[in-house]
């Protein structure tokens, strides 16, 4: 299926792991903030100072939870841009035949967990804008996982949840510029367009300095902020531009920019912008009425779609593509790690609170309700994940077995 990983790749996968942990830390010690009786106003009061100036009227006040949502989070999408992109042309999804499984896992890995949520919220016709919420894959909870199991996850079904969280990445950036976007500022949407077209033109022309695509990013940003488009679509844009020098085969090419700008912005992203994401947006007051919102439709319907839709669509997917002879599994796993490996992208933490807060804007206890419903989903899947994982038997032992049998 997919072929050994390249230097960066396997960089990182060790990042993300890495990240996961750091994430998890910064996401506990929210909920410890906001829960403590002396730190709950403060953990508030932090997250919602009001910082600089104010740069779209829309916005308003520029605070420290717009900075690392609208702002830093630009650059998280920048690097999702660049894996996509080096993916796709230089990596484990450059030819269909490597993309077409994973292809099919992400898709239905993101429609049947909105159907989910659309069926447990069907008697609250306000909330069918929340149905994105489960759709997405949090790439760095997933991997953080399978690198706590060590050998017993084998390498091919790394490399394929990898594949299949990219995939998933570029839906959900595509979801949040078509779905979550509104009050379109026309001037300004063509003054992005037109940067984009300059950096477009820059990668046409052989300009290989990543300064000024850097500050055309920068202007990018802006202007998609102006727009009414949610800026951190830029960043993603922006990384398309990028020229690369393709290697197939051979381990990155030192040379190729778009290489060494995902070298040196990944691990900003990994180790600082997500944990930080994590500690401003995962502070939920776990007090009584929460905890009875915890059953109410919004929680139930994200919880469900994240550990049911999830397992379902892309287990689903991958078996019946194998059975239809559409595609091979990815080798040396066997079906009980690839329904592992499918529950652990119920893990949606990341990207899930990214559009929770978009689809309920300026409505904070459904934004609160959406968070417990992601907190349980998540949880729900990194455990039952990690379990069948750790007892799973290896497809090797399981194929000799066979052989001996036969």
């Amino acid at each position: 299926m997919l072929q050994r990983p390249s230097s960066a790749l396997r960089q990182f996968l060790a990042g993300e792991a890495g990240g996961a942990v750091l994430l998890i830390l910064a996401a506990a010690l929210a909920m410890v903030l906001a829960n403590l009786p002396a730190a709950g106003h403060f953990y508030h009061d932090l997250v919602h100072a009001q910082v600089g100036p104010t740069l779209s009227p829309k916005l308003g006040p520029m605070t420290v939870h717009l900075w690392i949502n609208d702002g830093l989070m630009a650059i998280f999408f920048l690097v999702v841009g660049l894996e996509i992109k080096r993916e796709f042309l230089d990596g484990g999804l450059s030819t269909w035949d490597r993309r077409r499984l994973p292809v099919l896992a992400a898709a239905a890995g993101m429609i049947v967990p909105a159907i989910v949520y659309l069926l447990v919220t069907a008697s609250r016709p306000d909330l069918a804008n929340g149905w994105a919420i489960p759709a997405a894959t949090d790439i760095a909870f997933a991997i953080g996982v399978l690198a706590l199991l060590g050998d017993r996850a084998p390498a091919s079904l790394k490399l394929f949840l990898t594949a299949v969280a990219i995939v998933d990445d570029m839906g959900a950036v595509a979801i949040i510029a078509l779905f979550y976007t509104q009050g379109l500022d026309l001037a300004a949407l063509g003054g992005a367009a037109a940067v984009l077209a300059l950096l477009y033109g820059l990668n046409r022309a052989g300009v290989k300095s990543l300064l000024p695509y850097m500050i055309g990013f920068g202007f990018l940003w802006y202007l998609t902020l102006l727009s009414g488009v949610h800026a951190t679509v830029a960043g993603v844009l922006a990384a398309l531009t990028i020229p690369i020098r393709c290697t197939p085969g051979a381990p990155d090419a030192e040379d190729s920019p778009l290489h060494r700008l995902e070298h040196a912005v990944h691990p900003w992203s990994a180790y600082a912008i997500i944990p930080l994401f994590g500690f401003v947006n995962a502070g939920l007051a776990l007090n009584a009425e929460m905890f009875g919102l915890l059953f109410a439709p919004l929680s139930l319907g994200v919880a469900m779609g994240l550990f049911v839709g999830k397992q379902l669509g892309i287990f689903g997917a991958i078996w019946a593509a194998v059975r239809l002879d559409i595609a091979e599994r990815p080798s040396g796993a066997s079906w009980t790690q690839i329904y592992g490996m499918a529950l652990l992208c119920g893990i949606g933490f990341t990207m899930s609170l990214f559009i929770g807060a978009l689809a309920f804007p300026g409505q904070a206890l459904l934004v609160e309700e959406a968070k417990g419903g992601i907190l349980m989903g998540s949880v729900l899947s990194a455990l039952a994940g990690f379990a069948v994982l750790r007892w799973a038997a290896p497809a090797r032992k399981r194929d000799k077995a066979v052989r001996r049998a036969a």
